[in-house]
């Protein structure tokens, strides 16, 4: 299964894609994290603990302020590592 993730509030500059990463890893996940010009941060994400990666996405890491959070399934691509886009 894979979920795209878009994450919108102060996300950007909060060290939002650098936590994700981390969680990801731990969680055994692969994919990506990327900011977005509207000032949103979106992953991909693939694995079986995407759940956790999306519960962990509400809050993210301490100075991050998640306004909304909009999630889709997607089909898997078939990533090995999960790495920060920029």
């Amino acid at each position: 299964m894979a979920v795209k993730i878009k994450v919108i509030g102060k996300v950007q500059g909060v060290f939002f894609r650098a936590s994700t990463k981390n969680t990801a890893e731990n969680l055994r996940l692969t994919g990506w994290v990327i900011n977005e010009p509207d000032g949103s941060v979106s992953i991909h994400a693939e694995g079986k603990k995407t759940d956790e990666l999306i519960n962990w996405s509400k809050s993210g890491p301490e100075f991050a302020r998640v306004d909304d959070l909009e999630v889709w399934e997607v089909p898997d691509e078939g990533f090995t590592t999960f790495e920060i886009r920029r």
